[in-house]
């Protein structure tokens, strides 16, 4: 599937997210407590609403991102399986006399429809992004997972099948996707994995997690390290893109140096039909400059540009 807005014909790519689960998170003090143990703004969203969120330490390190479906009978979380290992133990250590109940939800599955044509997938698709509408046993949400147009659905996992023939059906030139298409039109829009462009050390700022932040809410875990980063400017490393001029594309963890001296290393890399050969690192300040060439391990080289790449 192209993922490009400048193509005739209208397409989509449909996948089962099979290493996303869905937590259900039930409790009279369900949005209290993740009010304040997470980025998003919980106490003020509306049913309907699907936030984008991440988990910090006191020190605004990411643990974990995520993204919370608001019903009016529970927060569901749609969180990376692994990472929910994780989070679950940071949570449940800060869970004292919290009215809150964490429930592996295994009977439903996350759906996800990429590229021009999603909004299409479903007879009903909200308009308006970040949030989300029931359509039968499934919720439908127009969620910009990895930065382009798409929608979620949340369904029972054993309609998976029937749920994705459905939409292959419905739109014109569709197909299935993969992974590594996804992967590409993640780097394509700037958007940092968690636990791939970042380590238990990047402050989120850093990895341009900024949408997942809700800079106007009270008090949360790592607030004000994100408070003094964001009033003082104080960050010195913060991820960019690279437009690579070798003729294979570096693999994660190569050098970036600058005047003899590391500035960062490669996290993700692609080769993109759009692009050609790109990446993301997370640089040091001295590399900022746009434009300016890295050397690339031992004999490669990389441009520095703006995110998300159409925009450089």
């Amino acid at each position: 599937m192209p993922h490009s807005e400048s193509t005739d014909i209208p397409t989509a790519g449909v996948l089962a997210l099979d290493g996303r689960i869905v937590v259900r998170v039930t409790g009279d003090d369900r949005a209290s407590f993740f009010h304040g143990m997470c980025t998003a703004d919980v106490k003020g969203a509306r049913f309907g609403s699907i936030l984008p969120a991440l988990f910090l330490t006191e020190h605004a390190h990411v643990i974990a991102d995520a993204f919370i479906w608001v019903t009016p009978a529970a927060l569901l979380l749609d969180i990376d399986a692994d990472a929910w290992t994780r989070t679950r133990a940071h949570l449940e250590k800060l869970l004292v006399a919290d009215d809150v109940e964490f429930e592996d939800a295994a009977d439903l599955a996350v759906i996800d429809v990429e590229g021009p044509a999603a909004l299409d997938a479903t007879a009903k698709s909200p308009r308006t992004p970040w949030s989300f509408i029931e359509a039968g046993s499934s919720l439908v949400g127009n969620l910009p997972r990895y930065g382009g147009s798409a929608v979620s659905v949340i369904a029972p996992r054993d309609s998976i099948d029937s749920t994705i023939a459905a939409i292959l059906a419905k739109v014109p030139h569709s197909r299935r996707s993969d992974l590594a298409m996804l992967e590409t039109i993640r780097i394509e829009n700037g958007i940092a994995r968690v636990g791939v462009d970042t380590t238990d050390k990047t402050i989120a700022l850093e990895a341009r997690l900024n949408r997942s932040i809700s800079f106007n809410k009270g008090c949360y875990l790592g607030q004000e390290t994100i408070e003094r980063a964001t009033a003082r400017g104080g960050l010195k490393k913060r991820m960019f893109g690279l437009k690579f001029n070798t003729a294979d594309v570096p693999n994660a963890g190569a050098v970036l140096s600058l005047d003899g001296k590391e500035v960062g290393r490669v996290s993700s890399s692609v080769r993109s039909p759009r692009f050609g050969a790109i990446g993301l690192a997370i640089l040091h300040h001295s590399a900022w400059t746009l434009g300016i060439e890295l050397k690339v391990g031992e004999g490669g080289g990389a441009i520095v540009t703006e995110l998300p790449f159409a925009q450089s």
